[in-house]
């Protein structure tokens, strides 16, 4: 399933803790916060958040690995581990797209450091939450099947789930669709490009 448009409210205080900022302990201004907020904005201008999900049933659990649908084998003890309970793997992708990633790279290289860090974060959070919207759409959906999604989801490059993997998550899910490109070196592009596991299961709650 592939979604063109994602909207989300802005995770603001997120966009704040990934640059460093902790209430109570980091002292910000008034105009500090005025020119971060501003920034905040000028990347949300820029970010078009794009995302794409697909359902495959868990085959099997051996030593090590797990396969989703019939072809799909992902080596992995921690992410079979994470999908024991489940029948099925809920494959997300989203992405932040190019404009934004753009504009960092501009901004860098006019040595506007402080934006560039802001959009940077703005960028990450974002495609962060566009998963969190991927989720809550599927979850919606699986209510009517008696089945839940789990809350956490797991990434490739996590633990022994290795960035090898990425190739089979990004051909799997299409991710071309959303205009996501893969590097031989396993990177997806544009940066701000993420993908994950979760897993669904009947739903044992009476």
């Amino acid at each position: 399933m592939v979604f063109h448009t994602i909207r989300i409210t802005p995770p603001v205080q997120k966009i704040y803790r990934r640059l460093g900022y902790r209430r109570d302990i980091t002292h910000i201004t008034p105009q500090q916060a005025q020119q971060v907020d501003q920034h905040i904005d000028e990347a949300l201008a820029l970010i078009q958040l794009r995302g794409v999900m697909t359902r495959l049933p868990i085959y099997g659990r051996e030593d090590g690995s797990v396969i989703l649908g019939r072809e799909l084998r992902l080596e992995t003890r921690h992410l079979a581990r994470f999908l024991r309970d489940c029948d099925e793997a809920l494959l997300l992708g989203a992405t932040a797209g190019e404009a934004v990633m753009a504009a960092i790279r501009a901004d860098m290289a006019a040595d506007a450091v402080a934006r560039a860090v802001v959009f940077d974060a703005t960028a990450s959070e974002m495609a962060e939450g566009a998963l969190d919207w991927l989720m809550d759409y599927a979850r919606r959906d699986l209510v009517r099947e008696g089945k839940v999604l789990l809350d956490r989801r797991f990434s490739s490059g996590y633990g022994d789930f290795a960035l090898e993997n990425q190739p089979l998550l990004y051909t799997v899910l299409k991710m071309q669709e959303i205009g996501v490109a893969i590097t031989p070196e396993y990177l997806l592009l544009p940066e701000k490009s993420v993908t994950a596991v979760t897993g669904i299961r009947k739903n044992l709650s009476p």
